[in-house]
């Protein structure tokens, strides 16, 4: 099973991620955890991270791109799965990621969409940063952090979809009600993603499973 995770600030991608990856027994690709990691060992590309994060400056797409890479060749040396959690974060991204997929024959079977109301997400991350004591998380910053999601990041949903692999859930409920209904629906999509060509598929959502894969939902076994 190969998941990336595509979500705004604060609707749990980190939290599910990590249960996809130790669910599926896959590596967890965290950009973050890459990047802290490199840095951590002193690295070539964590000497280069070091630089730009001294500076305050974004580690250029290239570097992270490199680092996922890394890890996507261990990910295949060690079975072929993972769940890809922080990336991409842009259109660019997501090509030049779709592209290292398929140089590594380790392309997505799910873009995994987690769904959640902006007022919703607003009252999480003031919560959560009252409880770390995060005074930089302001609501203003906070929405703004949400803009840019919305402007960059959600409309490589729309790609996803038209490649077939879009699965989107309602991640407002309670953690683990989100999270039981996603390993299900990657339990029942499991043994179909090797035979069902992307072309064939459409968008899903954990309603509609069956009539995603072509199947009439009156009498497939996946239906409802």
């Amino acid at each position: 099973m190969r998941v990336l995770l595509i979500a705004p600030p604060g609707a749990g991608k980190g939290t599910q991620g990590a249960l996809i990856a130790a669910h599926f027994d896959v590596p967890h690709i965290g950009t973050g955890d890459l990047l802290r990691d490199h840095v951590t060992r002193g690295t070539d590309l964590g000497r280069v991270v070091r630089q730009h994060l001294e500076r305050g400056e974004l580690v250029p797409d290239d570097i992270v791109l490199a680092m996922v890479r890394e890890a996507m060749v261990a990910a295949k040396a060690a079975g072929g799965g993972y769940v890809l959690d922080g990336l991409p974060r842009n259109m660019a991204q997501a090509r030049s990621a779709y592209l290292i997929g398929l140089e590594l024959e380790m392309t997505a079977n799910v873009a995994l969409h987690l769904q959640a109301d902006d007022s919703v997400l607003v009252r999480r991350l003031l919560a959560r940063a009252a409880l770390e004591h995060r005074s930089d998380d302001t609501e203003e910053v906070i929405r703004r952090r949400l803009a840019v999601y919305h402007e960059v990041t959600h409309p490589i949903v729309d790609w996803y979809a038209e490649r077939g692999i879009l699965v989107s859930v309602d991640a407002v409920r309670p953690v683990e009600q989100v999270g039981r209904e996603i390993l299900v629906a990657l339990e029942v999509m499991r043994p179909l993603i090797d035979h069902v060509p992307e072309q064939n598929r459409r968008p899903i959502d954990l309603t509609s499973l069956g009539i995603a894969f072509g199947a009439n939902p009156t009498n497939s076994d996946i239906s409802g």
